[in-house]
């Protein structure tokens, strides 16, 4: 299958043009996550699967206050900053022999 070079060009700039559409729509996604002065907000969905633990676990976190939490219009939020500290802190550290 031949196809000369103007009908190349057209299809390129089709494509070129869903390029740009899906990239307008991506910046667009990612200006509308959720965000509290300039820091990422997770929600419980993004908790369960980022540490992979149950909802029970992610509750005990939340009471004994080793999570600290945000509720916004009754959903409950998470700073990432805050997320990444807990993982910090929750680590052991190695054992000295």
């Amino acid at each position: 299958m031949n196809i000369d070079r103007m009908e190349f060009i057209a299809w390129m700039e089709r494509i070129m043009d869903r390029f740009d559409i899906l990239s307008e729509h991506i910046t667009d996604i990612q200006k509308k996550r959720n965000n509290i002065d300039g820091e990422e907000l997770l929600d419980n969905q993004d908790l369960l699967q980022m540490l992979k633990i149950s909802n029970r676990s992610l509750q005990r976190y939340r009471s004994t206050g080793k999570l600290p939490y945000y509720t916004i219009s009754g959903k409950i939020y998470y700073k990432l900053s805050d997320v990444h500290q807990f993982i910090r802190d929750s680590f052991n550290a190695p054992r000295q022999n």
